[in-house]
Order: C-alpha cells, then sequence, then structure tokens
C-alpha cells in the first residue's frame, strides 16, 4: 500500500524539462516524443509549451495592428505598433487556461482575431508576416513573455502537470531545472526547409478532405506554394 501510495504521489507531481535550440531544430518534435512517452509509459499529465509561440502570438497581433492601421504604421512599419500602450493590450489579449476539451492552452483574442495557439502555430503564426517580424518585437517584450510564461508554468506545476518546455536559450533561462538540453543540427540549411515544409503541410491538410486522390492533393501543393511564393516576394 505504501509503495502503492508513493508511486500515485510520483505520478502528481509535477516537474520541468527544458529544450532549448533554434527554431527549427526540432524542439516540437523531440518534445513531442517526450510527451507521448511520459504519459504512456510513466503515466504523467504532460503540457508542452513554447515561449516562442507567444512571442508568434504578441507578433501577430502587432502586425494585424499594422494592417488595421496603414496610416499610423506607415504602411507596415512593425515598430510603430510596439508602444507601451499597444504591448500592454497585445498581451491582455493573451489568456492562458483550460479551454477546449479541458486541455491547457493559450487564446489570442482581440483586433478580430479568435484563435487557439495549438490550432494555429504551424499555420498563422508561421506565416511571413510574423516571422520576419519576431526579432524586432521579441526585442521589447522579453519581459512580458517572461511573466506570462513563468505564470502559465506556475499553474499546471501547481495543477501537477510535467511540462515540457521549449524555446531560444536566453528566453527559458529564467526556469529553474536540472533537466535542460540544447539541440543543434550539422546543416543549418535544414531551418528554413524544415519550416517551409511544417508550412505547406499544414496549408493543404486545412484544405483537402479526408480521402482527397493524390490529384486534388496535388493541386493544393501547388496552391500552397504559389501563396508562399507571393508572400515571400511580397
Amino acid at each position: 500500500n505504501n509503495n502503492n501510495n508513493n508511486n500515485n504521489n510520483n505520478n502528481n507531481k509535477g516537474g520541468v524539462v527544458v529544450l532549448c535550440g533554434l527554431s527549427g531544430t526540432g524542439k516540437g518534435t523531440t518534445v513531442a516524443t517526450l510527451k507521448h512517452k511520459l504519459e504512456s509509459d510513466d503515466g504523467k499529465q504532460v503540457v508542452c509549451w513554447s515561449n516562442g509561440n507567444i512571442f508568434r502570438s504578441v507578433t501577430l497581433l502587432a502586425a494585424t495592428w499594422c494592417e488595421q492601421h496603414p496610416e499610423e504604421s506607415n504602411g507596415g512599419d512593425i515598430t510603430k505598433a510596439l508602444t507601451k500602450d499597444n504591448l500592454a493590450s497585445f498581451v491582455n489579449m493573451l489568456t492562458f487556461g483550460k479551454f477546449k476539451d479541458g486541455k491547457y492552452d493559450t487564446r489570442i483574442c482581440g483586433l478580430g482575431l479568435d484563435y487557439l495557439v495549438s490550432e494555429v502555430q504551424n499555420t498563422e503564426l508561421k506565416a511571413p508576416k510574423v516571422s520576419k517580424n519576431i526579432p524586432t518585437v521579441a526585442e521589447v517584450t522579453q519581459g512580458e513573455v517572461i511573466l506570462f510564461a513563468a505564470e502559465a508554468i506556475r499553474q499546471m506545476g501547481e495543477d501537477g502537470i510535467f511540462v515540457l518546455l521549449e524555446g531560444r536559450e536566453q528566453t527559458v533561462n529564467y526556469v529553474r531545472t536540472p533537466l535542460r538540453f540544447t539541440l543543434t543540427l550539422s546543416d543549418m540549411s535544414l531551418i528554413g526547409k524544415r519550416r517551409a515544409a511544417q508550412r505547406l503541410a499544414a496549408g493543404v491538410l486545412g484544405e483537402v478532405k479526408e480521402g482527397a486522390s493524390v490529384e486534388e492533393i496535388e493541386v493544393a501543393l501547388d496552391g500552397q506554394l504559389a501563396k508562399m511564393v507571393k508572400e515571400a516576394s511580397a
């Protein structure tokens, strides 16, 4: 009985594993593998967390603000959106908690947008208007994102959740844990190729129906490629 109680206590105990690395080095894939193992083999309740998705969420809101205020943003200058008041407003449009099926997620709600991060992390949050502006936005939102992430991790830890945290090293250093790893690639050109493949596949999956023919899939692929080329040259 004591052994059973100890096992139950261990299963209810939260923890944090940190995976560092540049975007595209496979942090998401590694996290998914660890999540499956911890849940299926060890009976843990696991949540995957990415600071990058919060930076991307704020960037999406800033880019959307620029689209809605073309004159104030001088035709899309992202820095015009990054005022103190705007940043506070953008962060307040993000909410962490339990949403669909009672699962932890981050909701983006504001400026006409209403998304769950888990549902748009490979589409809207990786669009060119987000990716090209992340460095600029990240420079002025480190503190806000760290506070948001720290509160989210605190909530999950108190709920007995095992957290898998991924991000660039400088954005996850605030988390104290002995379980910290850095991922690298021998061929850095794979990062861009991998990101393009993710966006391409996610876009096609959103268009074709289950049981689609090879021809229909090829048409969808061509359409997504043309869209990506157009966005890149804009």
